[in-house]
This record gives C-alpha cells, structure tokens and sequence, in this order.
C-alpha cells in the first residue's frame, strides 16, 4: 500500500540556514487526543534556529521536523474528542506543537489548538501560538504581572516583544522595552509601549534607576540572560521578578545574591516546549478566556514582519538571524 506523501522542510545536517531542504515525507498519523492539521501557515521562531543549529533538540517523541506553531484546516480527528473540545472538522485553527510545524500537514495536542480570532489571514493566526503561550505562562502565571506594575521587556521588537507589550498594555500594565534601534523604539512606542530605552546608546539598568528615581520595575521578561541577569537584579523594584526565557546572551550569570535577599527579589526561568499536554492546554484555555476576544475585537493584533514560501525557509532563518525584523516571520504553504 503507498504511504501519502506531504513537503516538509527538514534540516540536512547542523548548520546556517543552507542545511534547511524541501523534502517529502509521510503525512502523519493522528493518535488519541490528536487532530491532523492542513497547514497553511507556520511560524518561525528562534528556537527553530536554535533547533537547525544542533542546540535545541525536540523532546522525546516529538517531530525532527522544525516548527513549533501552524495554522490551518482540522483534516482528521476523533469527532467526540474534537466535539468535547468545541471543535469539528473543517475548522480553521492554530496550535502550539512540539515539532514538525514547517509541513503541510501537522499533528497537534487538540488541548493547544485554538480557534482563529475572527477576521484574522492563516498568516497572521500562524503568528500567534508559540509568542501567545510564552508570553502568559512567563508574564502572568509565573511573574504574577498586575495591573498597575511595570515590566521590562528585553528584546521588544521581537516576536515575543511585540506579544508582550499588547498583552501586558491590555492587562493594565505600564511597558517599558530594550530595542537596538531607535527605529525598532518607535515601532514598539507605536504598540503602545510607555518607555523604549535603545541599549545600543543607554544602559538600561541606569535608565530604569532614573526613569523610576530609584525604584526600579516589578517586572522583567528576558531572553538574553548571561551578564544581563546582574543588571536585572540591579533596576528590579522590592519584591520584583525576573524571568528568563533564553539564554542568548550566555549561560553563566553572577549577580548580587545579597541585593535579592534585601528587596526580596525573585529569579526564575522556564522553558514551554517539553512541558506537559495538560499545562499547556491550560494556558490555552486562559488565552482563550482572556487574549483571543481582543484580538478578535482589533484591540491587540499580529505583527507579521515578513512572509516567505516554505520553500524559502532558509530565507527566513536568515532574516531571523539578522536581528532586522519586528514582529514575527511567517511560512506559507500552497
């Protein structure tokens, strides 16, 4: 009996983005609690080029395949598990996934698909999943942001920036950002950040201490860690938290272990992808509850910088690489 095929971009090997092919593999198989997307959008996110790079491998069981969110048409699936979840054939939905998002078709947990907010494209749904998820398990579950509080976001103009200020500035939070660019300051000024401080011209540790007369924020969402983590325990209110959610500014971090037992500082980090079906399906629900009625009201909105055929995925890891995008990147599939 032939197996159905589907096109896929795998990675030939460890490297640059040239190890990214075009290939065809087997359409996969749905299993319990499971439903068969057609995609046809998938974000790119940096943990792909991490993936591609030979430094982030999927957890066990999950696709070789890269891609960690699509959107798309529900193919296949139990109808009873699907109809317990609001769901029928034909759908149009997006999903968090473990792996194997850079394809046409995709197996996703029916606990991490969410329905596509109305008058939303297939691009911009595909942009949401893996920022939206990151973001209010970091954000509100972990680092318990209020309204009224100020969180720092570093990297602001990324795809997890643009998610976090929306989100943060729509729970009644004042967003100040790091961006390496006055452009990239404006841009998140434009998404309604209170304050961008360009890290290429200020140190932002200095700056918060200003801006804040001392006081320092109550909240910080970092990706960069390495020496950044002594800054972020220097300019963090009293009972502040920080957390970190990649490591691209190193592994190693010293910082004034004393200065977080006087202000009572809290420091943690965590990583979503091997977490389990159940956490994640529950942050689902919360963004379901919560984010997906703003979106479908136009209050927030995707920030897609740019979008590429899935044949040119390696185009797109390129511009990942570069640090020149605001928002998120997109695959589309024909």
């Amino acid at each position: 009996m032939s197996v159905a095929l589907m096109d896929a971009v795998e990675t030939a090997g460890f490297g640059g983005p040239d190890v990214l092919r075009m290939v065809q593999r087997p359409i996969p198989q749905w299993g319990s609690g499971e439903v068969l997307i057609r995609v046809a959008a998938s974000g790119v996110n940096r943990p792909d080029v991490l993936q591609r790079m030979g430094r982030y491998a999927p957890p066990p069981g999950a696709s070789d395949i890269p891609g960690l969110e699509v959107a798309g048409i529900i193919e296949s699936g139990d109808a009873a598990v699907l109809a317990s979840a609001g769901f029928k054939l034909g759908d149009r939905v997006c999903a968090l996934v473990a792996g194997g998002g850079y394809a046409a078709y995709c197996v996703a947990t029916v606990g991490q698909c969410l329905p596509v907010p109305a008058g939303l494209s297939d691009v911009e749904a595909a942009s949401l999943p893996e920022t939206a998820f990151t973001v209010w398990s970091n954000v509100f579950d972990r680092a318990s942001l209020t309204r009224g509080e100020t969180i720092l976001i570093h990297g602001g103009s990324s795809g997890i920036g643009v998610t976090a200020i929306q989100f943060a500035k729509a729970m009644g939070a004042n967003v100040w950002v790091t961006v390496g660019s006055d452009a990239k300051a404006q841009a998140c000024l434009a998404l309604g950040a209170d304050q961008a401080i360009n890290y290429q011209t200020h140190d932002f540790a200095e700056e918060v201490k200003r801006l804040t007369q001392g006081a320092g924020v109550d909240v910080i969402l970092d990706m960069v860690a390495g020496s950044y983590v002594a800054r972020n325990v220097s300019c963090l209110a009293e009972d502040g938290r920080t957390v970190i959610i990649a490591v691209q500014g190193g592994l190693q971090a010293g910082f004034d272990a004393g200065m977080v037992l006087r202000k009572r500082l809290t420091v943690s980090g965590s990583t979503l992808r091997p977490r389990s079906v159940a956490f994640k399906a529950a942050i689902a629900q919360a963004l379901k509850r919560e984010i997906w009625p703003l979106y479908a009201a136009g209050q927030i909105k995707p920030v897609v910088h740019a979008v590429f055929p899935a044949a040119q995925a390696a185009q797109a890891h390129a511009l990942m690489e570069s640090g020149q995008h605001v928002g998120k990147i997109v695959l589309t599939w024909q």
